[in-house]
């Protein structure tokens, strides 16, 4: 729906529904959630918008790529409740977010570049249950204390074959190796990205079998490409936000 409607023209919920591929139920479901202004009510019960709900809506639709649906809910509240800032601090939010992923992605590129051949993926395969522990080897509340996470979090990865920590034969304590630790430090990023840990299983096994980026180029590549278009869906968003912002005055 264009923006060349007048303010005093008003409108049904099917003529907001249908420019966006929208129910009227789902329009009326937005204005009861507050996404929408409230609307007038004809004589008989019926409701009207104005050009005023039109950009309301163009704006929510517009924030969801790029800031998620309870995001983009909230901030549209917020605008309508009349706490701008709030909005705002909710924008800044999602930004920040936005830039925290941007940097673990570049971290987990610049991790699996730093890999040397020698003490890459595979290279201590061969070391079994009796081998002598190194300087880097962890028992799991140090390592989990490590990576800002639970112990029980680094078992349930171990259960989906992210790790493979041998027993200490006199405690029975888990204990990780340099590839144990390594291997959870990249399932922390690649889980920071919002892979499951089913994607992140394969990636690791290939990594461990090949020994370098290359396995992860695809998956990096799409991760990279979800970043840019988030960044690039929030611009859009922001546009149609101050558009929105300038009808309501």
């Amino acid at each position: 729906m264009g923006r060349n409607l007048q303010n005093g023209e008003r409108l049904r919920p099917v003529d907001l529904a249908r420019g966006h591929g929208l129910s009227t139920q789902a329009v009326r479901n937005y204005e009861e959630a507050g996404i929408l202004p409230a609307a007038d009510r004809t004589p008989t019960g019926y409701r009207t918008y104005t050009s005023l709900h039109a950009e309301a809506l163009r704006a929510f639709l517009a924030l969801v790529p790029g800031h998620g649906h309870q995001t983009a809910t909230s901030i549209m509240r917020a605008v309508n409740q009349g706490a701008v800032d709030e909005a705002f601090r909710l924008i800044d939010e999602s930004h920040a977010q936005l830039l925290d992923d941007r940097r673990t992605l570049q971290a987990v590129e610049s991790a699996l570049r730093d890999l040397e051949p020698t003490t890459g993926y595979g290279s201590d395969a061969a070391a079994g249950p009796g081998a002598s522990s190194g300087p880097v080897d962890r028992f799991i509340g140090p390592l989990a204390e490590e990576l800002g996470i639970r112990p029980a979090t680094l078992r349930k990865w171990e259960r989906a074959g992210l790790m493979c920590p041998r027993r200490d034969a006199l405690t029975g304590y888990r204990v990780y190796d340099e590839s144990d630790v390594r291997d959870a430090r990249l399932a922390h990023q690649l889980r920071r990205g919002g892979y499951l840990l089913e994607q992140i299983a394969p990636l690791i096994a290939q990594l461990r079998s090949a020994g370098g980026l290359e396995p992860l180029e695809a998956a990096l590549s799409d991760w990279r490409g979800r970043v840019s278009a988030r960044g690039r869906a929030m611009l859009t968003g922001a546009a149609e936000l101050e558009a929105y912002l300038r009808e309501r005055g």
